[in-house]
Formats: C-alpha cells, structure tokens, sequence
C-alpha cells in the first residue's frame, strides 16, 4: 500500500493454538525468498478482525518460511524444521537498478504466523528498525557519492581534452586532463564538499545515537535522543537527494563513457535513485521534519540543535582562522530561525501553508548543518596546518571555502521559496494537470 499504512488489507485471524492464519499480498519485499538460509523469518504487518481503522489497527506477526517441527513456536529452539508454511513468491520485479536484490511479491494464503508484542501496536515495532535504517539508507546515498566522486576525480585526471583557459597546463601532451576545466571541477568539487560534511553531519548523529543509549546522565541522553529524531529525516532525504545527484554529475564528468555501461557510472545512477524512495519517500520525511519534529515536545528538538549551534557561533564567532567560515554559519542559522518561525506561525492557520515548505525547509536545514559541520572541521584543520599532513588540512580548508562560497548561498533561496507561501503551489486544480 505505500506510505499509507492505514489501507493495509492484509489480515490476521486467530487460531485456537495460539497462532493466526495471515492472508493477503506483500509487495516491494528485498530477498523476500532465497536459498541462502535454511529458514527465513518475515515480520508481515496484518490486521486483526476486531481492528481499529487506520493505522492504530496495525498488527505486527512473525511469519517463518518453514514452520517448527510440530507447528509450536515453543519447540523452534530445537533447530529442527517442519512443513512449509504457506506463503510463496509470486513474482519477481524488474527494476530500473539495485538488481542485486531479489525484490519480491509475496502472497499469504493462511500462513501461520505469531503475533510480536501488543495487538495492534505494529507500527511501533516496526519503527523501532525503521529509524535506524532511515539512518542507514542516508549513509547509502552518501556512499553511493563518495563512490561516484573517486572514480569521476580519477577520470579527469586522466582524460585529455582540449587546453586550459588560462594556457596549457600539459604542453608535452596534445590536450589538457579535464580537471583543468572549470566545469569539471564545479561537479566534483560540489560532490566533494556535500560528501566531506555530509560524512561529518552522519558521523555526529552517529556518536548521538550512542550517547542517547549509553550516557549516564538522563539529560545527556535526552538531548542526544533529540538530535537523532530531528534529524533522521534530514539525514534520510538530503543525502539520498544529493547522492543521486552526485552520480549523475560524475556520470557526466566521464561524458559518453559515463553513460556506457562497462565503465559503472551509469549503474551508480541506476542504483542510487532508489534510495529516495524505499524507507519513506523523502517528500514524507519532509513532512514528518515540520509536521512532526518541530512542534514535538513544544519545539525542543529543533531548540536543541539551534542552542548547539548558537554556542558555537558565540565562542568562535570572531575567529582570525575561521573567517572564511563563520559568517557564512550564522547566515544560515539566522535563515533557519526565520523559517522556523515562519512555519510556526502559519502551521495553525493552513496546514498546506507547512506542506508546501516543507521540502525547502529540510533541504535548508541540510545545508545550514553541513555548513557547522565545515566550520568545525577548518576549526581543527586550521590548528594543523604546520603539522604533518599539511596538504591534507590545505585542502580540506579549500574544499571547505568552496561550499561556503557555492553552495551554502543556495540557503537564501531556499528561504525565499519556503515563505512564498503556498498559492502559487496549490492555486491550480487537479484537473488541469
């Protein structure tokens, strides 16, 4: 059924042993049939006869490929299996990329199946993974850059064509390598400087899932717990959005052969498009930013990120070495209030009004938390810079300069969109597309 879990048709009807007979269609399940395991468990979200409507109806039940010997749950310690359950994989999916994954259509024809945890409390239990995951599809669009970026900087390094506007730069050879050009570098400095603080922003959060699971101190797990939520759905979204992109720049770095198959670019494309859609398409994720995190405990997520990052600017705000950098933090921390403001006020009267910003008001926060993530890594490369490695802090600083001068700006714009209300958005009808 898509995002809208409330129209699942899938049912649960209780049997007299304990267990319940699940029956109906799953679709869009990876590996949802293998033989790399002797048994595979699937955890089926299914409705109860006795089920509220919408979502708070939703039922959460283990269903194993192969049954227990003797059909009782109690006697799986055993190791020993039994029949076949009955459920199947009816199809296979012919998809635009990620071949990899079998993905699978599943029917349910009485499959024996255990409920997990409370009736009717499955959407719980389910994102007890789903936000860890949301994390982790995050940290693939990431990847999938990080991996598109070094095979494109290693091409133009290497691919001859035409000469340097500024004079060449090879005079023993018939051309220049591409890097020369600036277009070239506008693409992969662009996925270079999204991929270095993107890294920095997911490996934060990272240490704040820790620190909200194992600190000693209750405030100190509050406040990492408020830094996850709030930006599992940025992390999620931005870096699936940027990391699409980011294939297709360095796709078109390799110009024709990015689009030949033997040299992989054109595959990183296909796979990478994925990514913003599975786990919540990342319009969704939008909506739970504004809709959801921002008013949640009246606002003290978004206040927490907002305190952190106000600390920073108030000891680092007149810094010689970071000069380069921290005007460029506070403009966009100053956009980001505005805009939490502005969808503050207007959340109450129109929701549409929050709908119609939310896109940009993520992708704002996104580049507003990638811009602190620069600044305090030229914080600690600056400190370094006549130490070992200084090619490597040099470079770091100017790869960090170039996101504060090229893409950081694009936050104004962002602002701009997000406050122009949403009329000109939802003004046309529905049958005039």
């Amino acid at each position: 059924c898509g995002t809208d879990l409330g129209l699942i048709r899938t049912r649960a009807v209780p049997a007299a042993d304990g267990s319940y007979a699940i029956t109906g269609t799953k679709i869009f399940i990876s590996a949802g049939d293998h033989d790399l395991t002797d048994n595979i468990i699937h955890l089926v979200l299914a409705k109860l006869p006795d089920a509220p409507l919408g979502v708070k109806g939703i039922s959460m039940f283990l269903v194993p490929k192969y049954l227990p010997e003797g059909g009782d749950l109690g006697t799986v310690a055993d190791g020993k299996l039994g029949e076949r359950n009955h459920f199947e994989c009816s199809a296979i999916e012919h998809k635009m990329g990620l071949n990899g994954s079998a993905t699978c259509v599943m029917n349910y024809d009485g499959a024996t199946g255990w409920l997990v945890g409370e009736p009717h409390r499955g959407l719980q239990a389910m994102f007890s993974m789903m936000n860890f995951e949301r994390l982790m599809v995050g940290q693939q669009g990431l990847s999938q850059a990080e991996k598109a970026y070094q095979n494109a900087a290693a091409y133009a390094k290497e691919r001859l064509q035409s000469r340097s506007l500024s004079g060449a730069k090879a005079p023993d050879q018939p051309a220049d390598p591409i890097i020369v050009h600036p277009d070239v570098r506008r693409m992969l400095l662009t996925t270079r400087a999204l991929n270095e603080s993107a890294r920095a922003l997911l490996t934060w959060i990272s240490l704040q899932v820790d620190v909200s699971e194992r600190d000693p101190d209750p405030k100190a797990r509050e406040r990492a717990g408020d830094l996850v939520a709030l930006f599992t759905p940025v992390i999620k979204a931005y870096f699936t959005d940027y990391g699409s992109e980011a294939c297709n720049n360095c796709l078109q770095v390799l110009g024709g052969h990015g689009y030949i198959r033997e040299w992989g670019m054109e595959q990183l494309v296909r796979d990478a498009r994925i990514a913003q859609i599975y786990e919540g398409a990342n319009g969704i994720h939008a909506l739970d930013l504004v809709g959801r995190k921002l008013p949640l405990h009246d606002g003290r997520l978004i206040n927490t990120y907002l305190d952190e990052v106000d600390r920073f600017i108030a000891e680092n705000g007149d810094a010689p070495e970071l000069a380069d950098f921290m005007p460029g933090v506070s403009q966009s921390q100053a956009l980001l209030k505005q805009a939490t403001d502005w969808i503050r006020s207007h959340a109450a009267r129109d929701p549409e009004e929050t709908g119609a910003a939310s896109y940009d008001y993520l992708r704002l926060m996104a580049l507003g938390s990638m811009a602190y993530m620069w600044a305090r890594m030229a914080k600690v490369a600056a400190s370094r810079l006549d130490g070992d490695n200084t090619g490597y802090y040099r470079n770091k600083l100017l790869t960090g300069q170039f996101y504060m001068k090229r893409l950081m700006p694009q936050t104004r714009a962002l602002f701009d969109s997000l406050s122009a209300g949403a009329d000109s958005l939802m003004a046309m009808d529905a049958e005039a597309f």
